[in-house]
């Protein structure tokens, strides 16, 4: 009896495996690897998802806060801010404050990036900087592809060229066509002047366009009284129909009739907002998608540099198109909205970009000629005063 139980009590030698079918183990090792899959998909399904949307979100930031700056030299410059002693004396450039000014409006546009950015690690902060790039670069790309053709067909209705404009084919725009040509002529210069229209085109002293004359295409009726620039400027036909084209849709472009500086397509958004949550089905607008509650100087700067390569004969985007440089251009449009008027404005948008100009030429182009004007208004009120 005592060694019976003995028996009993003796643990099972560790060499021996309870026997279990095949059948059992290869159905719980498939159990298991779909375990591991789901959570696999799971997490790429998740951050595909990011991706999508950080690509989504970054749509806007061509459009409404920079055309050219990159998004991590603006995150530089809040940050070199932040380590300033409270004591430090900080002597800002003008481009360090269009990059915090950059900083703070994408912070309006995307609410969410800077707690955001603050938290993450850095491998998934680079790749959200990275997919937000991607979607800002898209979209500016979509754009320009949008109005190659549409802008073609505006020029050919309003103005009737022979031979029109080529709608797939830009080697026939610009200076070399009578209709571009005009649009894109410094607006203190007369395209109608044969003389004028041969010193663009051989860039002849006098005749050299750069980002420091107001296009045609900028002002109302395309023309501008020299006597006071500001009058119709950014009120072009063709510039609200590229505004809308963009902002809303090509079919609202149609619906332009020449006056006004973009403040309806905001209020035709807005009655949009208000058939979506009354439940009405409409169509989304891109203002909608970017959350885009105001026209500002970004979103102007932005549609005049499309429209401008729209107009012109380069195939491929540049941010130089022979003497023009499309930087300081945005930059001088944003300026125009953002400084004020008077002393301040004329040192803001009135600098000169070109040292090859002479002075007397930089004096009479047109983004100097309007920051004297300001100024001079500034004086006038102050000494009024």
């Amino acid at each position: 009896m005592s060694q019976a139980v003995g028996d009993v009590s003796q643990p099972p030698e560790s060499s021996l495996a309870v026997t279990t079918s095949e059948s059992a183990r290869q159905k719980r090792k498939i159990a298991a690897l779909e375990e591991k899959l789901q959570v696999l998909e799971s997490g790429h399904a998740v951050k595909l998802r990011e991706t999508n949307y950080y690509m989504s979100k970054g749509r806007a930031i061509r459009r409404i806060v920079t055309l050219f700056d990159m998004v991590e030299d603006m995150i530089s410059e809040n940050d070199r801010r932040c380590d300033l002693d409270e004591d430090e004396d900080d002597n800002v450039t003008l481009d360090q404050e269009r990059l915090q000014i950059g900083y703070i409006t994408l912070n309006h546009a995307l609410p969410w990036f800077h707690p955001k950015a603050s938290d993450m690690e850095y491998e998934d902060y680079t790749l959200m900087l990275k997919k937000l790039r991607q979607g800002a670069d898209a979209a500016r790309g979509d754009d320009t592809s949008k109005l190659k053709s549409l802008v073609a067909d505006w020029v050919n209705r309003e103005f009737n060229p022979n031979p029109p404009v080529d709608p797939e084919d830009k080697h026939h725009r610009g200076f070399i066509n009578d209709a571009s040509g005009r649009l894109l002529c410094p607006t203190e210069l007369d395209w109608n002047n044969p003389i004028v229209r041969a010193g663009i085109r051989d860039r002849a002293d006098g005749y050299v366009v750069t980002e420091m004359s107001w296009p045609a295409f900028l002002y109302e009726k395309y023309s501008a009284d020299q006597n006071n620039l500001e009058e119709g400027l950014f009120k072009g036909t063709l510039l609200l129909q590229a505004f809308k084209a963009i902002f809303t849709s090509p079919s609202s472009a149609k619906e332009v009739a020449g006056e006004g500086d973009g403040a309806d397509v905001i209020a035709n958004n807005r009655c949009a907002m208000k058939n979506f949550n009354s439940g009405k089905k409409v169509k989304t607008h891109v203002t909608q998608i970017i959350n885009m509650r105001k026209v500002t100087g970004c979103s102007i700067a932005y549609v005049s540099c499309q429209l401008r390569f729209a107009l012109s004969s380069v195939t491929s985007w540049h941010s130089v198109d022979g003497d023009f440089d499309y930087i300081p251009f945005w930059q001088n449009i944003v300026d125009f909205f953002e400084w004020p008027p008077g002393r301040a404005a004329q040192k803001v948008f009135g600098t000169s970009r070109r040292a090859e100009l002479t002075d007397g030429a930089k004096v009479q182009m047109s983004v100097n000629a309007l920051a004297r004007q300001r100024a001079q208004l500034d004086d006038a009120m102050f000494n009024s005063d």
